[in-house]
């Protein structure tokens, strides 16, 4: 393969796309909820909960979120095979993979710069993900598989291996500027630190004086306090020089054992070593959970409907200490049972979640308010006191802007208010919804000087002239109405189009579930491009 051919991942479909509308989100002030009082200066209370299509959820988020998420950590459907009751989870391979590069795509463009996608994923689609999430985010970006030991104990009916752990994807947004954050020792880490010999400095721990090679220098005989006289090993010399050797022993920096006649070690200070390490690459059931745990964790919050496949809150604990800190924003767009959420919320970080599925009622509602009242005493809530506070917003989707008629033309949906018809064209048109208290035609900018209007009216030239004459000749002004008489050209400050002409082409309307499940996908063209499925020896 010459160096100029290009890695990437060919599937049947690859080249269908979705042409997204960009919803607008819709609160729910009933759903939403937030604590009596404040707990804290910290408290966090506009994190967002959205009931919804995950894709479409993430195209509506990115107007005000691009470039502003630190952590992305996602749990999809592993595409196993099996059936679960809150997922379709046996899409086929190629659509599994169609579906994930939409998402993963806008995901990206949501990441901060400094900020990192983690990924949840076994065996059946793991090695496939790493290549597209290289081709999508860049091969240099990736920073490493994590293994995450999920079960603790050998299924007995395994027909080969029995599965042990799952894989979590790490991926920077631009790996120059990603910083992965250090552990906390814990407390079999420093307990290795005793002072036995009543040292004024502390615990130490005792670590070697030779190096594994021979340097002439550095082989001279030391004197223990014992009066004999000892060499490095044969093949070794010492870590030090003799007279370095000198002031370490006049400094009770060496240890020669209780009756000091031992081979001479370092006494290294807990007081001068980091009080954190970095993180391995396997995690390990005791350290951060495991499937078990997790399902014990949603029995304490719902005796009945157990959610299939939750992740147990010390796993989400370690992702987020290692990728954010405090106040940085947490996405889950597969949101599940709500994990993600509640263990951002108790650690101090705005949060986002996207959940299609009913469970987002039945279980992260009733979740989330036992978080904000400090009703869950279950999880991380001990190991980081969390005591309660703060609270959520709800949104689910609009419905798609345009709908079809009784003669089969498409007009504006009839359950859009002026406001909501305002905001949604200005996310369409790229401008940041933010009406004026002065001037009525100041409904959103683009930029300090241009501006859009849009109403339903039917517009006259006598309309547009005063229009015209009070936007004046240094701002200009995007007009989106029904329809419109006269000469427009007259007005230079003025660009007047019609809705919903000037929007039809702009994306696929009145689609509404872009989800997981293969009976809601869109149909293939007729004659698709014929590819090999994966097709690694291309690769």
């Amino acid at each position: 393969m010459s160096k100029k051919q290009r890695l990437e991942l060919t599937w049947i479909g690859k080249e269908i796309r979705p042409n997204l509308e960009s919803r607008i989100l819709l609160e729910d002030p009933d759903k939403s909820y937030h604590a009596t009082h404040r707990m804290s200066e910290n408290d966090i209370f506009d994190n967002r909960l959205i009931f919804g299509d995950n894709l479409l959820a993430l195209k509506a988020l990115e107007s005000e979120f691009a470039g502003k998420i630190k952590c992305v950590f996602i749990d999809p459907p592993y595409n196993t095979g099996s059936a679960f009751e809150h997922y379709d989870d046996g899409v086929e391979h190629s659509i599994w993979l169609s579906l994930m590069r939409d998402r993963l795509e806008i995901i990206r463009r949501l990441l901060s710069a400094d900020g990192s996608l983690w990924i949840t994923i076994d065996d059946h689609e793991a090695h496939y993900l790493k290549v597209m999430c290289d081709e999508i985010l860049g091969r240099v970006n990736f920073v490493s598989t994590v293994i995450w030991q999920k079960k603790y104990a050998p299924k007995s009916d395994s027909k080969f291996f029995s599965q042990s752990h799952d894989f979590i994807l790490v991926i920077a947004k631009d790996i120059s500027r990603f910083q992965l954050r250090r552990l906390a020792k814990t407390e079999k880490q420093t307990g290795r630190y005793t002072n036995r010999d009543n040292d004024p400095r502390g615990a130490w721990k005792a670590s070697d004086v030779l190096r594994s090679e021979v340097r002439d220098y550095a082989i001279f005989p030391v004197r223990l306090p014992s009066g004999r006289e000892v060499l490095p090993p044969s093949g070794t010399s010492w870590r030090y020089t003799k007279k370095k050797f000198d002031e370490l022993i006049a400094d009770n920096r060496i240890w020669f054992g209780e009756n000091g006649d031992a081979r001479p070690a370092y006494k290294r200070f807990l007081s001068e070593v980091t009080d954190t390490i970095p993180s391995t690459t396997i995690w390990t059931y005791d350290e951060v959970g495991h499937n078990d745990e997790a399902k014990k964790e949603m029995r304490t919050l719902f005796v009945n409907d157990l959610f299939a496949t939750p992740k147990p809150e010390r796993l989400l604990k370690r992702i987020i200490e290692l990728s954010t800190n405090p106040d940085d924003i947490v996405l889950d767009s597969f949101a599940g049972s709500g994990t993600t959420g509640a263990v951002a919320h108790k650690m101090g970080r705005r949060w986002i979640m996207i959940e299609l599925g009913e469970h987002c009622h039945t279980h992260m509602i009733p979740r989330l308010k036992k978080v904000i009242n400090g009703e869950d005493e279950g999880g991380i809530t001990k190991a980081v006191n969390w005591k309660g506070g703060g609270g959520f917003r709800y949104y689910h989707l609009a419905p798609s802007l345009l709908e079809k008629d009784q003669w089969g033309n498409w007009i504006i949906n009839k359950t859009y208010n002026a406001e909501m018809l305002a905001e949604a064209l200005c996310k369409i048109e790229g401008f940041t919804y933010a009406p004026s208290d002065t001037f009525y035609w100041q409904q959103g900018y683009s930029t300090e000087q241009d501006f859009i209007y849009v109403t339903t009216q039917n517009l006259s030239h006598e309309q547009l002239s005063q229009l015209s004459d009070e936007v004046g000749q240094e701002r200009s002004l995007l007009v989106l109405c029904t329809a419109f008489r006269g000469n427009v050209d007259q007005f230079p400050n003025l660009t007047v189009k019609k809705i919903p002409k000037q929007i039809l082409s702009r994306c696929e309307w009145g689609h509404d579930d872009y989800s997981l499940n293969v009976e809601n996908l869109p149909k293939a063209p007729s004659k698709p491009q014929q590819l090999s499925l994966f097709d690694l020896e291309n690769l």
